[in-house]
């Protein structure tokens, strides 16, 4: 993988996890009795919006990324945003990581791993 590739396939993991980190922000918060209360009560909040952004960014770079690796690997190495996501998730959260999450995340981290040594 070229240094391009790499600096992509890492920014793409942390605006999609920022994303995804986001949207849990925006909608963990201020719940309503309505379901429209609540729609609205997280569109008044920054953090759907930056939410948004961050997958306009992820969009953008992923399709740079795509463009510099075979799409078998790509979509493999993208994977890893699924750790990413179930780690910050359990430090900024506090979600919990049992028996099966973990052995799911060293299951991706390996997949991951071959992809991106063994080319």
């Amino acid at each position: 993988m070229t240094r391009l590739a790499l600096f992509l396939w890492l920014l793409n993991m942390l605006v999609d996890t920022g994303g995804q980190l986001a949207f849990k922000m925006a909608a963990s918060h201020g719940a309503s009795v309505s379901a429209l209360g609540h729609w609205r009560h997280m569109a008044a909040r920054p953090w759907i919006w930056l939410g948004a952004l961050c997958y306009l960014g992820e969009f953008l770079v992923w399709m740079a990324f795509l463009s510099q690796v075979e799409l078998s690997a790509g979509v493999m190495l993208g994977s890893i945003n699924i750790v990413a996501i179930m780690l910050a998730g359990r430090f900024l959260f506090r979600e919990k990581l049992t028996f099966w999450r973990v052995s799911g995340i060293l299951l991706i981290t390996c997949g991951v791993a071959i992809v991106g040594f063994g080319g």
